[in-house]
């Protein structure tokens, strides 16, 4: 057989409670519903970070994303740089001969030339750099070049992109990246698919206003299936689907994004289970049982050399791995996927004592959020929007100090039990001392360990 295509999609902002098979028809998504029905689901599935950037990296480079250099999302600043001395997912596929394309949001480094998705393994590249892009009014990078908007809807221009380059490469074996920046914000979706749910009960302007983009992405999903069967390749091509992070909670008002998340707690920007723990889909019909579900633990460190191995594609020489190949797992076996899992995030430099995470087995260890590690002032947001909506003047990241902070005592640990208590209500850690003692120790010894390797990086220029 020959070596398969991979079409790995990637959405921005998506939670388990957003497609109608979950949410009890709220919202409306028939072709991943379907998928779902052709496809191995995992149900213990978890981003590499509960931010976009950081989780892109660990997808990736299948490395915690402390270690390359990408612990934030403030492009302006750098912060969301993937260190140059890692290899990408592009890199790997490239080497094995694949025509590698990216399509949409690549968020792994902007103003510096050395960043671009060009130089990290992707030959074609028709997206933005940035975090975020408006819905209309859009600047879309190909492969170095600007092209300004045309008045279509960019969710349908990452669609109409990615049919082309299957179109292109439907010949030979192929690696698709598509980064569809649906659902994120800014919240802008053609009428006609807010209409879709003007009549559904308990539904605000935003959530509607949401689901619609979600509507007209699950469509363009749709037209790439479809366009993959067209070329006749749908049988020998790896398609996965998943987002980066959990759903966006925010907005004021009418506009409020908070909605059904199949009741985890948190959100994006959390690593409470909401905020990282993530749907993904997998149909392989030439090489994998569909219409099953997988409840081994996953994380997006594992795909990089999970998708090497399934497509029998040599890893090249690089930065050790924490990910594993996990399609044993996917294919019925029991066991065979790495159960010790860790999570940090904040703004700026990373601080353990803040929005910390560990997985053992059924446990996991949280250290809540201190606010003060999470605080942009005004000034920080004016300058990271200003970046994002100018990307052809972009010459380098700013390099002024980042602000001072003054970190409070942090809030004590907590303890749950995930197997029992998925929804993270019952705080263990005053029943169980020693094992949150235990984990909590485990916790900051790998944060040092990451810490140190990203002090190591140097890209600068």
């Amino acid at each position: 057989m020959p070596k398969p295509n991979v079409v790995l999609i990637l959405v921005d902002d998506m939670g388990y409670g957003d497609f109608s098979a979950f949410n009890g028809g709220l919202s409306d998504t028939p072709v991943l519903d379907g998928l779902i029905e052709e496809s191995v689901c995992l149900t213990q599935h978890y981003a590499g970070s509960c931010v976009c950037a950081p989780s892109r990296a660990a997808l990736m480079s299948g490395r915690y994303p402390h270690r390359t250099g990408a612990i934030d999302t403030l492009d302006a600043r750098g912060l969301d740089r993937l260190a140059l001395r890692e290899m990408t997912m592009g890199d790997t596929f490239q080497a094995a001969g694949y025509a590698t394309g990216l399509v949409g949001k690549w968020h792994l480094g902007a103003a510096d030339p050395r960043y671009h998705p060009n130089a990290r393994g992707f030959a074609e590249f028709a997206g933005f750099r940035g975090g975020w892009w408006d819905y209309y009014d859009w600047t879309l990078d190909c492969n170095g070049s600007f092209r300004e908007a045309d008045g279509r809807y960019l969710t349908d221009v990452f669609t109409d992109e990615a049919t082309g380059f299957i179109a292109r490469h439907s010949d030979e074996p192929f690696f698709l990246h598509l980064t569809y920046n649906a659902p994120h914000g800014p919240f802008e979706a053609p009428q006609e698919e807010i209409d879709l749910f003007a009549d559904r009960p308990g539904l605000n302007t935003g959530v509607r206003t949401l689901y619609g983009m979600i509507h007209r992405m699950d469509s363009g999903v749709g037209q790439v299936l479809d366009e993959l069967e067209r070329q006749g390749v749908a049988d020998n091509t790896i398609v996965l689907f998943t987002s980066d992070n959990g759903p966006q909670f925010g907005g004021e008002g009418d506009m409020r994004t908070h909605r059904f998340n199949c009741g985890f707690n948190g959100a994006k920007g959390s690593v409470y289970e909401g905020g990282i723990r993530l749907p993904m889909i997998v149909r392989w019909p030439d090489g994998l049982e569909g219409g099953r579900q997988v409840d081994e633990m996953v994380h997006f460190t594992d795909w990089l050399p999970t998708l090497a191995a399934a497509s029998e594609v040599e890893m090249p020489d690089g930065e050790p791995l924490d990910g594993w190949n996990v399609w044993p797992a996917l294919q019925g076996e029991p066991g065979k996927v790495n159960t010790r899992r860790f999570w940090q995030w904040n703004r700026y430099t990373p601080v353990v004592e803040s929005n910390a995470a560990m997985r053992d087995g059924k446990w996991k260890l949280v250290r809540p959020q201190i606010g003060a590690a999470h605080y942009l002032s005004p000034e920080e947001y004016a300058l990271d929007r200003a970046t994002k909506r100018d990307p052809e003047s972009r010459t380098d990241i700013c390099r002024d100090p980042e602000p001072v902070r003054e970190i409070p005592e942090p809030p004590v640990p907590e303890l749950y039990n995930i197997a029992d208590d998925p929804e993270e209500q019952y705080d263990l850690a005053g029943e169980q001392p020693e094992r949150a003692a235990k984990m909590l120790a485990e916790l900051e010894i790998w944060f040092e360990e990451v810490e140190a390797e990203r002090a190591t990086i140097d890209d600068e220029w």
